[in-house]
């Protein structure tokens, strides 16, 4: 006769080849769905891809050379090692990182996520350390169509923007002149050392002045750190004209943005909507901004927002536009989920009664199929003979 009890060998491979047949069916219904805001992160991401394509093909006109060791995808937006402009250290696999498009993609998620309309306004802080991500964010405003007030510190760290011909501050001038952006920095400082430079050469403080002139932007030079802050804060003021700032956006580790570099450690990377009550050693434009309850946007450390969503790390070659999960995600089709999860329940608990069932009737069939009257038993429940 069949056992069908419950651990027998029968019933225990009937519930796991149903639970594999289920899990093959639940893994199957996974689709891929467009995040949302799909549309405009492609554009994004297409505009930042032109806009990088715009900047090699003017190099390459120019007849500069592209070095293909620590530029293995010939972006032209990966610097030297050191020039008389670099001001910080930096770490190529993050400025690798930072070439892919669909950065742009993340950001337009940011301004979203933070309640960003058409014609609101931000205001924004470079430095030239990211060239390829500054222009990301260009990007995600200019597909959303907000108004941007940018303040850059032209210094840059290792890999940067930090040749002095062709700085930071060069290459939205071209992107700006071509009609490619619509968008360019109002001000910009030296950067570097209490954002007056301190650490360079005065050759290499010149080199940067000199930038700031060619390309007509208003130069912010202060004696103090905290003045430097405050021309930042009143220039953001003046150029709002009256309007409500929306939102701050800073990318990198400028000193008059963050107040002290600790505070880099202190704020969170990627969107806040409200700032950590700690105390900031110095109030810099992104805790001011943070405690007038303006969203922030940190973009400091890239690999947590590569990870974040789904995007490659110092990825060769660079990923087309649409490409990581900040555009489409696999998710599980609910109802064959449900079924799935409802007939192996359903199942369970019928084992469970026919077994519960069973037991019952074992526990009351002694020796030949009959249950002996009580006084015929002894205290163990065993059949006196």
């Amino acid at each position: 006769m069949l056992n069908y009890r419950a651990k027998s060998n029968i019933v225990l491979g009937f519930i796991a080849l149903l639970s594999l047949f289920a899990f093959i069916a639940v893994e199957n219904s996974k689709r891929e769905v467009k995040e949302e805001w799909y549309s405009e992160k492609l554009a994004a991401a297409k505009l930042s891809q032109q806009a990088a394509m715009y900047l090699k093909g003017y190099r390459l006109e120019e007849g500069v050379f592209i070095e293909e060791v620590n530029d293995p995808n010939q972006t032209a937006l990966i610097g030297q090692e050191y020039t008389q402009i670099t001001t910080d250290r930096g770490y190529i696999d993050a400025k690798l990182s930072s070439l892919n498009p669909n950065l742009a993609a993340v950001i337009v998620q940011y301004l979203k996520d933070a309640g960003l309309e058409e014609n609101d306004q931000v205001a924004v802080a470079f430095t030239g350390s990211f060239p390829a991500l500054n222009i990301s964010v260009i990007a995600a405003i200019e597909v959303l169509k907000l108004r941007p007030i940018i303040i850059s510190s032209v210094g840059s760290s290792n890999y940067g923007a930090n040749d002095p011909y062709f700085t930071w501050l060069d290459m939205e001038t071209v992107l700006f002149n071509s009609g490619v952006f619509h968008h360019k920095s109002v001000a910009a400082s030296i950067g570097g050392g209490f954002d007056e430079g301190r650490g360079l050469s005065p050759e290499g403080r010149s080199l940067i002045i000199e930038a700031i002139k060619r390309n007509k932007v208003n130069l912010i030079s202060e004696d103090h750190l905290e003045k430097s802050i405050d021309k930042r804060m009143l220039i953001y003021n003046k150029e709002s004209k009256g309007r409500q700032v929306k939102a701050f956006i800073n990318v990198g580790g400028g000193i008059a943005s963050l107040g002290h570099t600790v505070n880099a450690g202190l704020i969170p990377t990627g969107l806040n909507m409200e700032l950590p009550s700690v105390n900031y050693p110095v109030r810099g434009v992104i805790v001011q901004m943070g405690q007038r309850k303006i969203p922030v946007i940190q973009l400091v450390n890239i690999k947590e927002i590569l990870g974040r969503f789904g995007l490659p790390n110092s990825p060769v070659p660079l990923p087309e536009p649409g490409n990581g999960g900040i555009f489409v995600s696999m998710k599980y089709n609910l109802v064959v989920t449900a079924i799935a999860a409802f007939i192996l329940i359903l199942v369970v608990v019928l084992i469970y009664i026919a077994e519960k069932k069973a037991h019952r009737l074992g526990s009351d069939v002694v020796h030949g199929g009959f249950t002996p009257p009580a006084e015929n038993r002894d205290n163990d429940g065993i059949m006196e003979l």
